[in-house]
């Protein structure tokens, strides 16, 4: 799918113009509501919702339950959410994978990330890793890159999965350093670092988020960051840029959206509520846990949609210059 800054733009409009579902009377007035998580238990996706569906339950009187969705790097459960009847009883943890990656990756996706949804908000991001067991002999980047350069292909990273946008780190750092890398795929962070641990793959590039509390047992070294400058719970971790890879300064950004059509009215109640939850001290405590950053400023449901037709405009240059082209099956 091509998106241009006029496509995205126009398809804003189309989208704010297209018919919406007429939502009962006082939504919600049934349980449950679904919240689809489009990776797997202990994924960036499911940890954050699994952080705001009790706040919300609890704001909105009815109960919302986290349902796992993973596969084909988020856009599995993507696809379920953007197909849902636009009640407002199915919404999804929308993820830079599956909408701002997937784009410029798959030819034949079947869900346009702008016309497709009604995106409430922005919730954070948080910055991507490359990280490595402890006992590993790499100690810097430099020792991983030099490492891949004498073992052309050998030498093996996980991701969360084809077309997600820590493979796509991957491939950018192989093409920025010179260097290839052998690609992993898995169905979520949580395998990835599974087998990582157990010594199957000897690297993997991951959202910190998920990784927190391995890089705090020291189970895994930080090799380098993609934030722009060293973050305040690793101040001793080197950003790529710092390490000559300015084009690795990326983040993982997670928000909520329906599917297209949904009325205007639960996605400004969803908006009001979300941004509610996470500015109260035990939601900002957890993001802070886990390195999610929130927005400078709340994003209204259309700068949202822009946000994400902009983002995925901009990856599927990066898609293309990697020459990563993949099919969904």
């Amino acid at each position: 799918m091509k998106l241009t800054r006029r496509t995205v733009l126009a398809a804003s409009m189309a989208t704010l113009a297209a018919p919406a579902v007429k939502a009962s009377p006082g939504w919600p007035t049934r349980q449950p509501i679904k919240l689809i998580a489009t990776f797997p238990p202990g994924g960036t996706a499911d940890t954050i919702s699994r952080i705001l569906a009790p706040r919300l339950s609890a704001a909105l009187g009815q109960q919302v339950v986290v349902d796992n969705k993973p596969g084909a790097g988020g856009t599995i459960g993507s696809d379920l959410a953007a197909k849902a009847v636009p009640d407002g009883y199915t919404l999804v943890i929308s993820h830079a994978s599956p909408l701002g990656i997937a784009p410029g990756i798959y030819p034949k996706l079947p869900y346009n990330v702008v016309t497709d949804f009604s995106h409430v908000t922005l919730i954070g991001h948080t910055p991507n890793v490359l990280i490595v067991p402890a006992e590993s002999p790499y100690k810097t980047l430099a020792d991983y890159i030099a490492d891949a350069k004498a073992k052309p292909d050998q030498i093996a990273f996980g991701s969360s999965g084809i077309g997600s946008n820590t493979h796509l780190m991957g491939e950018l750092l192989s093409n920025e350093a010179g260097i290839k890398l052998k690609h992993v795929p898995y169905r979520g962070s949580a395998p990835s670092l599974q087998d990582m641990l157990a010594g199957a793959i000897p690297s993997m590039f991951d959202p910190i988020t998920t990784n927190v509390p391995h890089i705090n047992s020291g189970k895994v070294k930080l090799l380098a960051v993609s934030s722009e400058k060293r973050i305040d719970m690793y101040p001793n971790a080197p950003t790529f840029a710092e390490q000559g890879f300015p084009k690795l300064t990326t983040s993982t950004w997670v928000g909520v959206s329906g599917p297209k059509g949904m009325a205007p009215e639960v996605t400004a109640r969803l908006y009001e509520e979300l941004h509610k939850a996470y500015k109260t001290p035990e939601v900002v405590e957890r993001f802070k846990e886990v390195v999610l950053l929130p927005g400078d400023k709340p994003m209204t449901p259309a700068e949202y949609t822009n946000f994400i037709g902009d983002f995925a405009t901009l990856w599927a240059g990066v898609s293309k210059a990697a020459g990563v082209q993949l099919e969904l099956g």
